[in-house]
């Protein structure tokens, strides 16, 4: 009773060469991803473009394309940028264009800004012009196509559709 020996469980087995010529799973989601985030100690050279959202606090040297741009304050951008959508915190060297462009009180731009909506916080720098226009042309990889609805009936506006 106290003097039985217990046998001690057997060491695992060693890692196996196969195992480590399996090639990584690949990142999740990476084509279905709403955005994308380029952090602060990146500095891309040439330019850029995506079909989803861009999150940059780094700094890009080129131009960039992109369906909304969110610029952090430490970011900088020498390049012209083309957005649907474009919050501009940071330093921006180049032109502006955006259906709805935010340009936040921390922002330095130097360059022209165009524009469809504008919002501009006190304390904003720019130096540039800035005009409005009614349509921003987009890219054709950001643009949608938009399918023609045939309408079968008319509606009559003296029918209740309320019972």
């Amino acid at each position: 009773m106290f003097g039985s020996r217990h046998a001690a469980p057997p060491p695992p087995p060693p890692p196996t060469r196969a195992a480590a010529l399996v090639p990584p799973a690949p990142a999740t989601g990476a084509k279905h991803t709403p955005f994308s985030l380029i952090g602060g100690d990146v500095v891309v050279t040439g330019n850029l473009t995506a079909t989803v959202d861009i999150h940059i606090d780094g700094r890009i040297d080129g131009d960039l394309e992109c369906a909304t741009l969110v610029q952090g304050a430490e970011s900088v951008i020498c390049g012209n940028i083309v957005a649907k959508a474009a919050r501009i915190a940071g330093q921006v060297e180049g032109s502006i264009t955006a259906d709805n462009l935010v340009i936040e009180r921390s922002a330095r731009i130097f360059g022209d800004c165009r524009y469809g909506t504008l919002a501009v916080e006190n304390g904003a720098e720019v130096e540039g012009r800035f005009s409005s226009q009614h349509t921003i042309v987009s890219p054709p990889e950001l643009t949608a196509e938009v399918e023609e609805v045939d309408y079968v009936e008319e509606v009559d506006p003296h029918d209740s559709y309320v019972d």
